[in-house]
């Protein structure tokens, strides 16, 4: 397997329990043909078809074969590596550090049953990463509901790019954030600080990131999106 520009990290591994089907969120039909896994892989795909080699590390469990066999129909396009997540190491970022040693490269997280409304975010993500270690897609939000659930930004700055000035992921209280992220992008060197984007009891390492501001983002918790 030839070394990619760069690698995506495709946590798969949840139980979904809040979701409520009896097959996994990310394989959730929204048109003839197109799950929510296609539509979240839609800027990765962008990303290939641009000419960029992209590695996509998929990190899945025992109930998410279904997935695993679904993702054949990228093969043509993407570097795919699936890695097993065990026990020993639970939650979103054990499944990071999992997937880890499989990438190379500038890395981005892109999460399965997270949609973003722009196709070109994540390259955007990734160039802001290049220029200053850390990129993110994120779209505005005032919903404490909401803001509980995700990555919840304080950003300041017009629409367009803007500076992320604080960052939790799904916090108790969140006054004081106006934004949450749906995809993160970082500089190889800085690869090893990822998980802690997706842990409570960890400082951020995107406080200071530069975000790229997109219409929307849509988090698939439930059948009704």
């Amino acid at each position: 397997m030839s070394a990619p520009d760069v690698s995506v990290i495709l946590p798969c591994a949840g139980l979904g329990t809040r979701f409520g089907a009896p097959y996994a969120k990310e394989l959730h039909c929204l048109a003839p043909g197109v799950t929510v896994l296609d539509r979240s892989l839609e800027p990765v795909v962008e990303l290939a078809e641009g000419g960029a080699a992209v590695r996509v590390v998929v990190v899945f469990g025992p109930h998410k074969l279904d997935t695993v066999e679904y993702l054949a129909r990228y093969a043509g396009t993407l570097q795919l590596v699936f890695v097993y997540q065990d026990d020993a190491e639970p939650g979103l970022d054990g499944a990071i550090r999992c997937a880890l040693p499989m990438t190379r490269g500038p890395v981005a997280l892109v999460l399965p049953d997270i949609v973003v409304s722009d196709a070109g975010g994540l390259r955007e993500a990734l160039r802001l990463a290049g220029a200053s270690a850390w990129g993110v897609v994120a779209a505005k939000e005032r919903d404490p509901v909401v803001l509980r659930q995700m990555g919840a930004l304080a950003v300041d700055g017009e629409d367009g790019v803007v500076t992320v000035e604080a960052a939790a992921e799904k916090p108790a209280d969140p006054a004081g954030f106006n934004a949450l992220w749906g995809i993160v992008a970082v500089a190889e060197d800085q690869a090893h600080r990822l998980p802690d984007v997706a842990r409570r009891d960890a400082d951020s390492p995107l406080a200071g990131a530069r975000a790229l501001m997109v219409e929307r983002i849509v988090n698939y918790n439930t059948t009704e999106g």
